[in-house]
């Protein structure tokens, strides 16, 4: 959420973020009822304070002055109700508009509409040149007897699967290398509920909008979280941290759900778009500052590249634009893995930086070493994530007789097998 002053000082350009971002703002609406509110609570004040001082007065003041004193008093108390309510009806309203807002990014962000005009910063890694036709990861995983689509999706309906054998220990492999590997990072463990409050889910920015990729538990009003992002940041709500233990470094393994809502038709064969899946999320909670942000960010992205790296995983940076950025990113960088049977990279990771927009929505402070109260930063990025990150797996490291040959940093978790297969 954006701070209602910085609103009402730069309207053009909150404007112009949500143009660049694709997003329909009420900006107008928000500042107009912004100063409603403030007219009401200027009323509101000086009425509670005409209150507060003819109740002191009536004791000390004459028997005639008495009567009118207290009939003023009785008028205010079936004035100020009205108010305070009209008050408090018009405070949410403002803070369901403050919902819809986008915040704008960064300046150097490029402005563009569609993933199209993302742009490339780097790349990584030397893509295979196979000597015989390669296969896809279904074709490599179901000839080792790895992946099971027909009883996936007689269990959960459409863009469902089972793994598997072989590829269910690699799976485990790939998220206990990262784990440990996050760990060693200094990035504290949690094991975290996947079923939250809706409140959690509009703290961090995934609702009101992005409701329709939610799976919700309507009778219970929570939902399933599509990342681990949700619950590590939401369990610091309303709470005020102190800046000497700020940044938390913070990872959680969790299931992931997500309804894809508006991809009929798009990626329906394989693995690359799924209902349901395994992450390791990272996340940091820092306190306020555009420099240790960006430092941040970056140690976010050489983690998850450092992990690609290790699984010997080809990949490609891009510096994501204005249009293909979420309501609350200030600016992201994409990890593109490459996957030989799209003959494409395939995103697998996503690192953003958020500023102080979950953590305004969400109320988490930190103290400064003077004393002040400020809003935190927040900040985020895929660790791991399967089975997209399966599919480069499988397909860069396959071999001519089928077989998949395991990169040496996950062969202790395979017990030091070199292939599978």
């Amino acid at each position: 959420m954006l701070d209602i002053k910085f609103v009402r000082e730069n309207p053009e350009a909150v404007k112009k973020g949500a143009r660049d971002k694709h997003f329909k703002a009420p900006v107008d609406e928000a500042l107009a009822l912004d100063a409603l509110i403030r007219d009401l609570r200027i009323k509101v004040e000086v009425m509670q304070a005409q209150r507060n001082s003819l109740s002191k007065e009536i004791a000390k003041a004459r028997p005639a002055e008495r009567a009118t004193m207290i009939g003023q008093v009785n008028t205010i108390k079936i004035e100020l109700p009205a108010l305070e309510m009209e008050l408090s009806l018009k405070e949410r309203e403002l803070n369901d508009l403050m919902l819809m807002l986008p915040a704008p990014a960064r300046k150097d962000v490029p402005v563009g509409a569609t993933d199209a005009d993302n742009v490339e910063i780097k790349t990584w890694g030397k893509l295979p040149n196979f000597a015989f036709e390669p296969k896809s990861h279904v074709d490599i995983a179901m000839k080792m007897g790895g992946l099971d689509l027909s009883n996936g999706v007689k269990l959960a309906g459409s863009r469902s699967y089972i793994l598997k054998g072989d590829a269910a220990r690699l799976e485990q492999a790939v998220l206990r290398y990262t784990y440990d590997f996050l760990v060693k990072k200094g990035y504290n463990p949690h094991s975290v509920p996947v079923l939250v409050k809706e409140d959690a889910m509009v703290g961090t920015g995934y609702f009101p909008l992005g409701r329709d990729q939610a799976y919700i538990v309507e009778k219970d009003e929570m939902a399933l979280v599509g990342t681990a992002e949700v619950p590590l940041v939401g369990m610091y709500a309303n709470e005020l941290l102190s800046f000497k233990d700020l940044p938390l470094r913070l990872m959680a393994l969790t299931p992931c759900f997500r309804r894809e809502a508006g991809s009929y038709g798009k990626d329906t064969s394989g693995l690359y778009r799924v209902h349901q899946f395994y992450k390791i999320e990272q996340v940091i909670i820092a306190p306020q500052g555009e420099e240790e942000s960006e430092q941040l960010h970056n140690e976010l992205l050489q983690n998850a590249e450092q992990i690609l790296q290790d699984f010997e995983i080809p990949y490609r940076v891009v510096y994501v634009c204005t249009g293909d950025l979420g309501q609350g990113q200030v600016r992201k960088h994409d990890i593109e893995s490459w996957m030989p049977s799209r003959n494409a990279y395939g995103e697998t990771h996503s690192c953003s930086t958020f500023h102080d927009f979950q953590a305004r929505r969400l109320k988490i402070r930190y103290k400064t070493a003077t004393g002040e109260n400020q809003v935190c930063f927040t900040l985020n990025n895929t660790a791991i994530a399967t089975p997209r990150a399966l599919i480069s797996l499988l397909e860069c490291h396959q071999t001519a007789d089928g077989k998949v040959k395991i990169p040496l940093k996950l062969r202790p978790y395979l017990d030091g097998a070199e292939f599978v297969g």
